[in-house]
């Protein structure tokens, strides 16, 4: 049984008047359509279709890679936490994934689940959601459910959605469509949380709207939460990762301080924990990384910057992050000195380039900026993990290590960036090589700590 726990209130007065008044907008698919066409079949939009489809809902999905589209055909998945075998039981429900937008005529709910980015000069770039959403407008018919669920500043599902939605269809949202936003919470290599039974925010462009999309929801996720509307959704789901941005910022410098005056700041956080209220243990570490925490935050301020108001508290928060990784590559060439070994020529191993431990995705992630700065200083970097083939760096693709033992022998200093399950802490806490740990994973007597 699903539950709701909140009650979706009647639209702002500011809405247009076409969408003030609810209307019952249904809608049944047509003789081969889908019941769901998911649009970006990546971390967010093939575990949303797993789910539907194993809810007995008929799924398609559209995705821009060619290379998805067959992989998945042939029972391959590309995303960690769906397997092969989800994947081909997909297939056996009748899911089938194609690079052709006319999948996407006839079906009941179409959900956007595209990436957003940063441009150039790190404000949003939502290209893919606009691009995603005239494709989609130019074939969705009276009764569809159109569901954002890319993450974007508020204002995005009524103030660049929806105008580019009825402009192509030719239809009025919240009286011929529905149109929803319910923010993604999917958090790769979580095998407690899944679409299942995260809590799922729902909002809608009207009251009717919203009630389209938690029946649509319903079947596949326990709970729903309602929003007063898609800006307090839009919101919600940047001040989750703001919260988590600015927080790990704190521990950060709280560790900087700590190494400065002599104090273990893992002990620190340690007895912290320990309190059962009012403290949310966050860890330090060299930086931050993934498609949420380093984006979202510059959504929020962007939009904010746009109407004049200035977050104080985001802009000291990415000073300290945005310095982290170059505070690490600067540990590390003191701590080559430490142990008499010039920069130049100096060989260097990263142990996991991934942004987080046993997930294969190196999107925003620190090791970048702090292989960058090491191979500026002459350093002969190289790297081992199990997740990642190929890594590169400012263009230059960085020499993989592929036998541990022999890369950690030979390096005159390892750099703990990643404690993925595959390494074994104890046994690196007694090779008897300098180790510079980040993620306070390791002891020794030749490891150091953040």
């Amino acid at each position: 049984m699903v539950e709701v726990k909140a009650v979706q209130r009647e639209p702002l007065p500011s809405r247009p008047a076409s969408a003030q008044v609810p209307q019952q907008v249904t809608s049944s698919p047509a003789d081969g359509a889908a019941d769901l066409v998911v649009v970006g079949l990546g971390h967010v939009g093939l575990p949303l279709a797993r789910s539907a489809s194993a809810a007995g809902l008929r799924v398609l999905g559209l995705d821009v890679s060619a290379l998805v589209a067959s992989g998945l055909g042939a029972g391959r998945s590309h995303v960690g936490g769906v397997s092969d075998a989800d994947v081909t039981a997909m297939l056996a429900q009748d899911f089938r994934a194609s690079t052709d937008p006319e999948i996407v005529r006839g079906a009941r709910t179409v959900v956007v689940c595209v990436p957003t980015g940063l441009v150039a000069d790190g404000g949003p770039d939502l290209a893919q959601v606009e691009a995603a959403t005239e494709e989609v407008a130019r074939r969705i018919g009276p009764g569809t459910l159109v569901v954002l669920e890319s993450t974007s500043y508020p204002g995005t599902t009524e103030d660049v959605v929806r105008p580019l939605l009825e402009k192509g269809s030719g239809l009025v949202a919240g009286q011929d469509f529905a149109l929803a936003y319910s923010p993604q919470r999917i958090d790769p290599g979580n095998r407690k949380w899944g679409v299942e039974n995260t809590p799922k925010i729902v909002s809608g462009y009207t009251t009717d709207c919203a009630r389209r999309a938690v029946a649509f929801y319903s079947p596949f996720v326990k709970d729903i939460v309602l929003a007063k509307g898609t800006r307090e959704a839009e919101m919600a789901k940047l001040l989750e990762n703001t919260y988590r941005y600015v927080n790990i910022a704190l521990v950060d410098e709280v560790a900087l301080y700590c190494r400065q005056s002599g104090i273990d700041v893992w002990d620190v956080l340690h007895c912290a924990g320990t309190k059962p209220f009012g403290f949310g243990r966050f860890v330090p570490g060299p930086g931050v990384g993934g498609h949420c925490i380093p984006v979202d935050p510059r959504y929020l301020a962007a939009e904010a910057e746009r109407q004049g108001f200035s977050f104080r508290l985001l802009d000291a928060a990415r000073q300290v992050v945005d310095a982290m990784p170059g505070h690490v590559a600067l540990r590390a060439l003191g701590l080559l000195d430490e142990h008499g070994v010039r920069p130049d020529g100096a060989r260097v191993l990263l142990l996991g380039v991934t942004y987080k431990p046993d997930v294969a995705d190196i999107r925003e992630t620190p090791a970048r900026g702090v292989a960058t700065v090491l191979a500026e200083s002459g350093a002969q970097v190289t790297y081992h993990d199990p997740y990642v083939d190929r890594f590169h760096v400012g263009g230059t693709a960085l020499p993989r290590a592929t036998d541990l033992d022999e890369a950690l022998e030979s390096a005159d200093l390892v750099i703990l960036l990643q404690p993925h399950a595959c390494y074994d802490l104890g046994a690196l806490g007694r090779r008897g090589r300098p180790l510079l740990d980040t993620r306070g994973a390791v002891t020794g007597r030749f490891v150091t700590t953040l």
